[in-house]
């Protein structure tokens, strides 16, 4: 087989839709000269035809995009693409597009299609014989298509305005409660020309499983015969390069697929990060027919084991992931989209955001059914991180339609991306969609649609089909929120003694304190929001917009009454500043204590909590949202929170029956012994109660521990705190959460920040020069609560190593900032960087 990606000699041309006079203009003069993969959006501003619609509210300025028509044209014979030799057949390959296309050549239509998440295979051999290679592809508005079928199909309750559950497409393109609206349209993955003769290998599913030591390795090939020539046998061989295991097949004339079993005696084997290592298993498959090779595939695959373990017991049903016999507590985040833009991500930027997410001890990321299926660069790299996936079906908080022309896109689109992606060790858990069922059961759908289907059939009939028949090796679940396992219609979808539950009641009405009222088996979703990284809220404000009630802030806050919430949610706690900046920074601050809050709690429970997947890791612009890391790529202060949450060695003050204990949370491969040092002392540092506990927690264990009653009656509760240093193997302030070489400390202060008696100035600050940036060191005179180095203020490219660092008094703590610019080193201790709770303590407040 001969292959070539189509990446050049592209245009662009507007064919529908009213385009803004300058860009009309600019497009009458001649078509744009376009790269594939890409976008309308993305081309048009690599042109500088339209402006960044990250920026400011140029999002609104955009809108007339979502109705516009676009095609893009390319010619084959240009670019070298000659007619069929005798014998041969030519495939054109569309692996994505995006998303309501029609794609003809020389005049003769191969094809409509209305779904991003799928490969369109098109035999082209008959029209590239007859001459000519005129290849347009058209792209039409996906919501006015969306609005159609709408109609045809019937309307079917969803979250937002635009009916993005009647279209195949990333439902966020039209706009989410952390995304923008602008409804890409665009041969948004790569496009290419396949040459082939006799037969070419159409599916390569290998599945790997592990029996005991023994790795078995089934790998199902699936071939297509081009029927230029007689069919004869087909011969398919498969090795194992390095690992000495190799077998092979042979196929009848009649016969379309093969299987090929191996087996591995004493097989490498894959375990998530934390637990072991992650040897890559290459997998070669070849085609051949009469001693000449036709084709071949190279893939990679791990041996291993998953399981799903929804056992009763006495809680209610379990939701424990199990890897290799050993269950794993899911130390996760929610991944959404890395760019809006998807053809912007690249396989580096897709390695920079999983690094982010391995520092932030991450073990599982859940791809949201709002989005896409990740690419192989994502699933190739979490493989070799160690990294587990959970991957949705791409449906998100709408009821869909079972009926055509969308039933049959639903099971097209599972069928060639399970088979994709079952190689991938990393992917350990199939999901059927985002808030689907809970939103059947709880949001007025039910009223809504009647009789009306509304993807339950999908949820409960394809998925779990598709996998069964193509890959049976992994778990599924029907749902985010759902409880496997438990017949449909028992129990309420949220109920939190079973499967996976979402808790938005905290962000929408509560305190965040509130996620504490509740012991989920696994919480699949939970979330406190926050702003950007100040160098990415500015890049995208102009100074004038840098204020709460702006329009252009606004438009960067897209959850519901967003500003509210978040002066609502520090009021009680940091009190609501009234500067921007010190309340830019309060906001940032309550989203970290809340994360800390939610995920030290749902971890002090394992093993009846067998999860925290925290809403969200990543932003695809610059936003307001629930984020830790924002759409620039830039670590907010939550981000150090989740960090030290996720710390492997976790010592944290929790509420039990009403009294503080000590839980120590060990979730290594070592036991956990030493002693835990508890005092009480005074904001000044003086000692005012203290005692020394025993600390013996086995491997992947939690233990909790009873506090002598002098250490949790203060006689001020506005000037004292409690901490706890916890001995052991050195975990650096990286585990402990606080300086000096303790595995792990906990701080907890017995009256909120707004009411303790802090120093305002408690920091006194030495900065150096140091190969690559700066060295920032800070004693404490009293306790300094919080401390971050908002680095990003004075350079944007600055990357500090640590953040939140709560200090005792006499403590030092150092900070390492990594930058390629010069600047005076003055700028790394004004007050607008190195913050603090204290610091709040001096500002104006509501």
């Amino acid at each position: 087989m001969r292959e070539r990606e189509l990446t050049t000699g592209w245009t662009l041309h507007p064919v529908g839709g009213d385009l803004p006079g300058p860009v009309s203009r600019a497009l009458a003069d001649g078509p744009l000269p376009v790269t594939v993969p890409g976008t309308v959006h993305t081309h048009l501003l690599d042109a500088g035809l339209i402006p960044d619609p990250y920026l400011g509210e140029n999002e609104t300025a955009l809108a007339w995009l979502h109705r516009s028509a676009w095609e893009y044209r390319l010619d084959l014979a240009a670019a070298g693409e000659a007619a069929p030799a005798e014998g041969e057949r030519v495939d054109l390959v569309f692996t994505g597009l995006d998303t309501v296309a029609t794609i003809t050549l020389d005049g003769v239509e191969l094809g409509r299609t209305a779904n991003m998440h799928r490969t369109f295979r098109f035999d082209v051999t008959g029209v590239l014989r007859a001459g000519g290679g005129d290849l347009r592809v058209r792209f039409d508005s996906a919501l006015e298509h969306a609005e159609a079928v709408e109609k045809e199909v019937g309307s079917r309750p969803r979250a937002y305005d635009h009916p993005f559950n009647a279209v195949r497409k990333m439902a966020c393109s039209f706009g989410w409660d952390w995304g923008p609206d602008l409804q890409t349209a665009g041969i948004w993955r790569p496009a290419g020309v396949q040459r082939w003769r006799t037969a070419r290998l159409a599916a390569v599913r290998p599945l790997a499983t592990l029996e005991g030591t023994t790795g078995r390795l089934a790998v199902h090939v699936d071939v297509e015969r081009c029927g230029l020539r007689e069919p004869g046998d087909l011969i398919v061989q498969v090795e194992l390069p390095g690992l000495g295991a190799a077998g092979v097949a042979h196929l009848g004339p009649a016969q379309a697929s093969a299987l090929v079993e191996l087996e591995v005696p004493d097989a490498p084997v894959w375990w998530p990060v934390g637990y072991g290592e992650q040897p890559l298993v290459d997998v070669v498959v070849r085609l051949s027919a009469g001693g000449a090779e036709l084709g071949s595939r190279r893939l990679r695959t791990a041996f291993r084991t998953v399981e799903l373990d929804t056992t009763p017991d006495e809680h209610g049903s379990r939701f424990t992931l199990v890897v290799n016999g050993q269950p794993v507590f899911a130390r996760g985040v929610n991944w959404i989209p890395e760019d809006h833009l998807l053809t912007r991500v690249t396989r580096e930027r897709c390695a920079a955001a999983l690094d982010r997410a391995l520092e932030a001890h991450v073990n599982l990321v859940r791809v949201w059914g709002g989005g896409v299926y990740e690419s192989d660069d994502f699933y190739d790299l979490a493989d070799a991180r160690g990294l587990m996936v959970w991957q949705d079906f791409p449906l998100a908080c709408a009821a869909y339609s079972e009926e055509e022309p969308l039933y049959s896109e639903f099971v097209a689109e599972a069928r060639e991306n399970v088979t994709r992606l079952c190689p991938h060790p990393s992917l350990v858990l199939w999901n059927g969609g985002n808030e689907n069922i809970w939103g059947h059961e709880d949001w007025g759908w039910k009223e809504q649609l009647g009789e009306s289907t509304w993807g339950l059939g999908y949820y409960e009939g394809v998925f779990p089909a598709v996998l069964a028949e193509l890959d049976p090796t992994r778990p599924y679940s029907p749902g985010s929120p759902a409880n496997p396992g438990v017949p449909a219609g028992e129990l309420h979808p949220n109920d939190p003694g079973h499967g996976t539950t979402h808790v938005w009641d905290v962000w929408n009405q509560r305190d965040y304190t509130a996620y504490r009222e509740r012991v989920p088996r696994f919480c699949s979703e939970f979330g406190f929001q926050a702003p950007p990284t100040w160098a990415t809220l500015t890049r995208a404000l102009e100074p004038a917009d840098l204020r709460k009630d702006s329009p252009a802030f606004a438009l960067h806050q897209k959850a519901v009454d967003g500003n509210g919430k978040l002066d609502r949610g520090m009021a009680p706690h940091l009190g609501v500043p009234t500067g921007f900046r010190d309340w830019n920074w309060a906001a940032q601050l309550n989203q970290a204590r809340a994360v800390r809050v939610g995920v030290e709690h749902l971890r002090s429970w394992w093993p009846r909590t067998a999860g925290s997947v925290y809403w969200q890791l990543n932003d695809c612009w610059p936003v307001t949202s629930w984020a830790v890391v924002d759409g620039d790529g830039r670590r907010k202060p939550a981000f150090h929170a989740l960090r030290r949450a996720h710390a492997p060695r976790l010592a944290t003050f929790q509420p039990r029956d009403g009294v503080v204990h000590l839980v120590l949370v060990n979730d290594t491969a070592l036991a956990w012994r030493g002693r835990a040092h508890v005092r009480r002392t005074a904001l000044g540092g003086r000692e005012l109660a203290a005692a020394s506990l025993e600390v013996d927690v086995p491997a992947r264990q939690v233990r909790t521990l009873a506090l002598p009653a002098d250490l949790l009656a203060p006689a001020d509760a506005s000037a004292e705190v409690l901490v706890a240093d916890v001995a052991g193997p050195s975990g650096g302030a990286d585990a402990a959460g606080g300086a000096g070489a303790t595995a792990a400390r906990a701080v907890h202060a017995f009256a909120e920040d707004r009411n303790l008696a802090y120093e305002r100035e408690p920091l006194r600050t030495v900065v150096e020069e140091v190969p690559g940036g700066y060295a920032v060191r800070v004693l404490a005179t009293s306790l300094a609560r919080d401390v971050t180095l908002l680095a990003d203020v004075v350079a944007p490219d600055a990357v500090v190593d640590d953040g939140l660092v709560t200090l005792l008094a006499g403590e030092v703590h150092a900070f390492t900032v990594r930058t390629g610019r010069r600047v005076p080193q003055e700028r790394w201790t004004a007050p607008e960087v190195l913050r603090s709770a204290n610091c709040l303590a001096a500002v104006e407040r509501r």
